[in-house]
């Protein structure tokens, strides 16, 4: 139908007319109740029905509210509009990259990972193997195929796109991946998960401890101790600490035995080693290590490369931090053996006062594949030297209210010196002053993997695991008792001294070690099965 209507209202009363009119003998129309005692009239003037009773007539219709004047013209043909709402699902369907992905043999491969490559779009294939992607017309997409025991496929299509039949080829040797397969969620187990790909991690690493790397991540909450993300950084998910977030890098336990925390700065540029990290949100899938009542947290360290390669990467930003590292790979050695390493340095002087660190690091791995076995070792270590600020800047300095302060000097027992420090500093406070005040520490780890494809697609994996941990902290203490130290109190002439102050270190030195194992198959075409477990 065509006709123009006039509608009297305010914007507030717009949201909107329930009116149906039609073109015909009758015409109907609903009232708004909210325009009550507003005074209504309304004004129909039918001018012609169709003849032919297509549907297609023409008339008028005029509503009138006092409080509001503003028009709206409608000229619509009702056969118009209902073809162009089947037109807009048609166009829908076209505007798509579509297709069946499967193996040599024709067979479809469900749960295949299909990624657009430079773009926050990706999909899985269902249980026929298809998948569709809604994509702008007439562009130019890379799209990426992943799927377990095969090689990676990029094809570049122009939209639209539909019915691409994609045949994935099989690796010849044993995958990288099946190293996790336990503690890994999949794609489609219904758990809260992302995992960053190797190319999300080279965008986002830019030397920062790896917390930073996950703090767009929904639920995760990311510390500093310096106020620049190099040094000590902490990471909460879902409001749980760190000893409630298990993390495991190729399946091995991470988390500290005794306190279940993990120190991330014992593992700076970490993320450089990195092929991959899923964060799992909430009880997850891992079977090894500390209890993730919180989260999960699981490291992928990075697969082999085909060719040799050399990289070096240097970076200078804010507080003087500093990032040199080089990486380098043997690539594919007689088709069975490879080998690749990374030596990282990275300084800062933190943005907090006199909060440097000095980190050092390197990572080792070398192997044995074939098309059923994969043998690796991986080797590494970090050094650090960070100066301490574990305290943060009380509010009452960050606002720079001096009488506050000093009422925070007296709640917290502060000594004349200490005061003078919150006193004198900005917002970069630091509670220590001595010049020594750090953390002196180097942790190793050594990984022995092994993975094994079994008839029907099963895996098994076994690995061997120790970790070394060795150094100290250093720092000034005032009025301390000399005996808890151990020291007999001093008498000169009728005074005894039995306080001191004084420079002390404290140690550790100590081995965690251990074995996980796990064997993964589908026992039904929906149904993953998992068996594993670890002693430590």
């Amino acid at each position: 139908m065509k006709g123009t209507l006039k509608v009297y209202n305010s914007l507030n009363c717009a949201t909107f007319l329930p009116i149906i009119w039609r073109c015909s003998a009758v015409h109907t129309y609903i009232w708004p109740k909210h325009w009550g005692a507003l005074g209504k009239r309304a004004e129909i003037t039918p001018i012609q029905p169709d003849p032919d009773y297509t549907g297609v007539g023409s008339g008028s219709i005029r509503l009138f509210c006092p409080r509001c004047p503003i028009e709206i013209r409608i000229m619509k043909n009702l056969l118009s509009f209902l073809f162009s709402v089947v037109l807009g699902h048609s166009t829908l369907a076209q505007n798509s990259i579509s297709g069946t992905v499967t193996n040599r043999n024709n067979e479809p491969l469900p749960g295949a990972f299909i990624r657009l490559v430079n773009t926050p779009f990706q999909t899985l294939t269902d249980h026929t193997g298809g998948f569709s992607l809604a994509v702008s017309p007439d562009k130019s997409y890379t799209l990426q195929f992943r799927f377990i025991g095969y090689h990676d496929t990029l094809i570049t299509v122009t939209a639209p796109q539909n019915n691409l039949r994609i045949a994935l080829t099989p690796l010849n040797f044993i995958a990288n991946e099946v190293v996790v397969n336990a503690t890994r969620a999949g794609q489609q187990s219904g758990l809260a998960q992302n995992t960053l790909t190797k190319e999300e991690i080279e965008k986002l690493n830019t030397g920062q401890d790896l917390p930073y790397l996950l703090q767009l991540l929904p639920s995760a909450v990311i510390t500093s101790d310096a106020g620049n993300g190099v040094g000590y950084t902490g990471i909460r998910i879902r409001g749980s600490d760190a000893s409630r977030v298990n993390v495991s890098i190729n399946g091995i336990p991470v988390n500290d035995a005794e306190s279940q925390l993990v120190y991330w700065v014992n593992m700076p540029d970490f993320a450089s080693s990195a092929q991959d990290i899923q964060v799992q949100r909430g009880a997850g899938t891992s079977v090894n290590g500390a209890g993730a009542f919180g989260a999960t947290i699981n490291i992928l360290t990075q697969d082999k490369n085909d060719t040799a390669y050399a990289q070096t990467t240097a970076g200078y930003g804010s507080f003087n931090t500093l990032r040199n590292t080089i990486s380098f790979g043997t690539g594919s050695i007689n088709n069975h053996f490879f080998f690749d390493g990374r030596l990282s340095r990275i300084t800062s002087d933190g943005y907090i006062d006199r909060a440097t660190s000095n980190l050092k690091s390197f990572y080792l791995s070398g192997g044995y594949y074939d098309k059923n076995n994969l043998l690796r070792i991986n080797v590494f270590s970090g050094k650090e030297v960070t100066y301490q600020s574990w305290y943060g800047t009380p509010e009452s300095r960050v606002n720079g209210n001096r009488q506050e302060m000093l009422d925070y000097s007296i709640r917290n027992g502060l000594s004349e010196d200490q005061t003078n420090n919150l006193l004198q500093s900005g917002r970069t406070y630091n509670f220590y002053t001595y010049d020594n005040q750090v953390d002196d520490y180097q942790q190793d780890h050594y990984q022995l993997l092994y993975s094994r494809a079994l008839p029907n697609n099963w895996i098994a994996n076994f690995a061997l695991h120790a970790t070394k941990g060795r150094g100290f902290y250093e720092e000034y203490r005032d009025n301390q008792s000399l005996l808890s130290y151990g020291i007999v109190p001093l008498t000169l002439n009728d005074t005894t001294i039995d306080e001191t102050d004084l420079i002390r270190r404290r140690w550790l030195d100590n081995w965690f070690y251990g074995a996980t194992w796990s064997i993964n198959g589908d026992i039904h075409p929906k149904i993953n099965l998992t068996w594993g477990g670890g002693w430590n």
